[in-house]
């Protein structure tokens, strides 16, 4: 039996017949883990997502085969695409170009912007306002001093957290410990890895 933990390779072994031809395949954002999609995939454009290396569906209504943001540029860029235990259904993780639905927001389901998840959402608005002007931007102004700086900011964030915890009610806590997040994603930035990263590190250690 095939490893469902290990990506697709093709479409051989799904239940093609089963399912009249058109697979859902539902789309993740492989770094908030926010489900952003439902779309369908018939062998073709399961074959062209993998190829691509951006997600393609068949549009029922157009009769073929059409790539996410072929129109609008927001292309939804594949990480890995995984089958669940009966063969009838797929995952497609991938990075988002843009927002995912037509109307502009992030997911077609709409609350996605919660929860832990939301940090890569973080991440991204770091990495973008890293090409800011210094003068103009508190996180280019971080990242242009340095992770020497940023570091002193965490240790700052991280005493402001400690004393929250003892003089502070829970609510105040949260804002001290949001302070304390944004600072650590501007030195994840500088120093090239992301809360993804961080996840599977702790993923590791929970297996020992």
């Amino acid at each position: 039996m095939r490893d469902r933990n290990a990506p697709l390779t093709g479409g051989e072994g799904l239940a093609w017949d089963k399912m009249g031809g058109m697979i859902p395949a539902i789309v993740q954002d492989s770094g908030s883990g926010a489900v952003l999609m439902l779309g369908y995939m018939d062998q073709g454009a399961l074959a062209a997502t993998l190829e691509s290396g951006f997600a393609t569906f068949f549009s029922r209504s157009k009769g073929r085969l059409w790539q996410k943001g072929e129109t609008s540029g927001n292309r939804l860029r594949v990480v890995s695409v995984h089958e669940d235990c009966d063969g009838d259904a797929l995952l497609v993780r991938a990075v988002p170009e843009g927002p995912t639905c037509h109307l502009g927001t992030e997911s077609c389901f709409g609350g996605s912007d919660t929860g832990p998840g939301w940090l890569a959402e973080l991440s991204r608005v770091v990495a973008e306002r890293a090409s800011a002007a210094p003068d103009e931007s508190y996180t280019a102004r971080l990242l242009a001093d340095g992770p020497a700086r940023i570091a002193q900011k965490v240790g700052e964030e991280g005493v402001e957290v400690a004393l929250a915890a003892v003089t502070r009610d829970a609510a105040g806590c949260a804002e001290e410990v949001a302070d304390l997040l944004y600072h650590l994603t501007v030195l994840m930035q500088a120093k090239g890895f992301a809360w993804a990263e961080v996840v599977e590190v702790l993923k590791e250690r929970h297996k020992a």
